[in-house]
């Protein structure tokens, strides 16, 4: 190896956000973590959201939006179904009143006798 071109490797102090710290070597003067095996869902068996930046908040704002845009979808749809349910009883009554009577057509005035 060169000298004097590798970085110092030196004992450091792991502090985790849970309050878990211990002892390692690195390059880093200091180690600060947000999660470690002592309050990792993985190893303690409980199940943890590590949410640092609101990304699980994010994600439930948005999926609830979702559902109060579908529920809206589908009353506007409900209206205008009924819309043109109502629409189409009405002309059809609208049509039924406007009919006339048919006439019987002619279509000869020679008499038809069976032979047989």
């Amino acid at each position: 190896m060169k000298e004097g071109i590798h970085p110092s490797y030196q004992l450091v102090q792991v502090v985790c956000a849970c309050g878990n710290a211990f002892a390692t070597r690195s390059t880093l003067k200091e180690l600060k973590l947000e999660i470690c095996s002592a309050c990792h869902p993985f190893f303690t068996g409980k199940q943890k959201f590590v949410d640092t930046e609101g990304r699980i908040n994010r994600f439930l704002k948005k999926f609830d939006q979702a559902k109060v845009h579908k529920e809206v979808l589908e009353q506007k749809a409900k209206a205008v179904k009924k819309a043109a349910q109502k629409k189409a009883a009405v002309k059809a009554v609208q049509t039924a009143s406007q009919e006339k009577p048919k006439k019987a057509k002619v279509l000869s005035t020679r008499l038809v006798t069976k032979k047989g």
